[in-house]
């Protein structure tokens, strides 16, 4: 197995590539994001991207147009429909826990904005300030969790989908975001509900097919609600395993965030989790999500 893992991270020339867990995640070292990449230098970043699931580039001093230009690089950027932009950068979202801060954004495994017909591929963060402690956030790989359910059960998850939300109460703290704004509970400031104009209901496969790397991944995340077809009665004990299966620690990862940090994940084939454990200190994050396509 050691064997292999060093196997997978081989043959890199212009990068070098550190594997963090043995599910998924790497950290990144020799790329200078505040320069253009050079083609060759972006594929090799593309080829660690799509091994390792969960990229993090340390050592980035970049400025925002810097971090807008190097997402451009992996596609069109998609605008969230629920969190307002960071002001002067309508493609930013600024993630940012204050010191009296309790609610934190994305504290539950989900994977990024599954509830849209066309889910964002991949999302990317720039750390901005961290708290001397705790902050970190936990990705889980998905084909993993969809290699090792029973043929039993994947038999009878073909076919199935999933119904996502991406504004029930069922989800964070038992409010809806326009609630939360309302409240004054979250780290962003909410667009007018008037003003949203992307679908935030959405369906997809419950076994979706990666359009890179064409394995087949368990798509189920936080803002499922409920299986087409299906109440959501009959949907909890099915869901419940689901995600229980999909969050099981061989799957997963535990990144460290540092300054400079600039972190690449695959929407499609993982789940996060960003861990609540720094009460009293601040946390600031860059972010931006890149378009993907209709899960299939």
């Amino acid at each position: 197995m050691a064997e292999a893992a060093l196997s997978r991270n081989s043959g890199y020339e212009r990068i070098e590539v550190r594997r963090i867990a043995g599910a998924l995640g790497a950290e990144i070292f020799g790329a200078d994001l505040a320069k253009p990449l050079d083609d060759a230098t972006f594929a090799e970043l593309h080829r660690a991207w799509l091994e390792n699931l969960v990229i993090a580039i340390r050592g980035q001093d970049i400025t925002p147009e810097q971090h807008i230009a190097f997402a451009q690089r992996w596609g069109k950027i998609h605008r969230h429909p629920f969190n307002a932009p960071m002001a002067g950068y309508p493609d930013i979202i600024e993630i940012f826990k204050r010191e009296t801060d309790t609610f934190n954004h994305g504290g539950r495994w989900h994977t990024d904005q599954m509830y849209t017909p066309q889910p964002a591929k991949g999302t990317m963060l720039v750390c901005r300030e961290m708290p001397p402690y705790g902050g970190d956030t936990m990705f889980t790989n998905l084909y993993l969790a969809y290699d090792a359910l029973s043929d039993g059960m994947k038999a009878m998850l073909a076919g199935l989908k999933g119904v996502a939300n991406g504004d029930s109460k069922k989800h964070d703290s038992g409010m809806t975001r326009a609630q939360r704004a309302k409240a004054g509970v979250g780290q962003m400031p909410q667009i007018d509900p008037k003003d949203i104009k992307i679908q935030t209901i959405s369906t997809h496969p419950v076994v979706r097919t990666h359009p890179e790397t064409k394995r087949k991944v368990l798509y189920i995340g936080g803002h499922t609600e409920r299986f087409h077809g299906m109440t959501d009665e009959e949907s909890a004990p099915l869901k419940s395993y689901l995600m229980s299966h999909a969050t099981r620690p061989e799957f997963t990862v535990r990144l460290r965030w540092e300054v400079g940090t600039v972190t690449l994940w695959d929407n499609r084939c993982t789940q996060h989790y960003a861990l609540n454990d720094y009460a009293g200190f601040r946390r600031r994050m860059h972010k931006i999500t890149i378009c993907g396509d209709t899960p299939y």
